[in-house]
């Protein structure tokens, strides 16, 4: 589904700063073309702050459909329009680069993140993912980690972007299962036990951005 006239749009900014890269911002579809889409200058709710938007800033953006699913997309600036207000004209994003995030159903990428875990007694090791998601993340470890299902986990994730910068994560994980390899490893597979919408977030925009990677290779 393409987003259309009068959808809200939730706008972050690819740059190497990172307190910029963080900020959402709010816009409206005011026009839509055969290829681009005219929006409304974005907003910081927060703040009242308008952002003042250039030809070539790239935008990491997603609107909100019925049943609260999130539809993401990437889209770079192109133009702008002078009509009644000013206007931001965009790309119009593919169809196929549309990515759909249920809001009890997260997309789940492979990925090897580094990931420092913390278990309740005071031991502490660094693992790499193995995949990652909005719900969890699994991981491989040798012997010498000792885990249990039921374990509960204080876990810092370092998670990259395409922008060339990168995020630490934490949370707290619950081991739901494990599973033994062949190679000795075993493969402990995580649930988030707790976690703020934030740093969910974060995770999403992640998968997001490799999943968009994957089908443009």
């Amino acid at each position: 589904m393409f987003p259309k006239v009068n959808d809200h749009l939730y706008i972050q900014i690819a740059t190497s700063d990172a307190e910029e890269a963080e900020i959402e911002y709010k816009s409206r579809i005011a026009e839509t073309e055969d290829n681009t889409l005219l929006i409304e200058i974005p907003i910081q709710e927060k703040t009242g702050r308008l952002k003042k938007l250039f030809i070539g800033d790239e935008l990491s953006v997603y609107f909100v459909t019925e049943g609260g699913v999130k539809n993401y997309f990437y889209t770079h600036v192109i133009g702008h329009k002078e009509d009644v207000i000013r206007m931001i004209r965009i790309n119009k994003p593919e169809l196929d680069n549309i990515f759909k995030v249920q809001r009890r159903s997260f997309l789940r990428v492979n990925a090897e993140l580094e990931l420092a875990a913390k278990l309740e007694n005071g031991t502490r090791f660094l693992v790499r993912t193995d995949d990652i998601g909005g719900g969890g993340t699994s991981f491989l470890s040798d012997a010498n980690v000792k885990l249990e299902v039921g374990n509960k986990l204080s876990c810092w994730l370092l998670v990259p972007y395409r922008s060339g910068m990168a995020e630490h994560v934490n949370f707290i994980g619950e081991v739901v299962r494990i599973k033994l390899l062949d190679n000795g490893k075993s493969l402990a597979m995580l649930q988030f036990a707790s976690i703020t919408d934030g740093e969910r977030q974060k995770i999403i925009r992640y998968c997001f951005e490799r999943q968009f990677d994957f089908r443009n290779r």
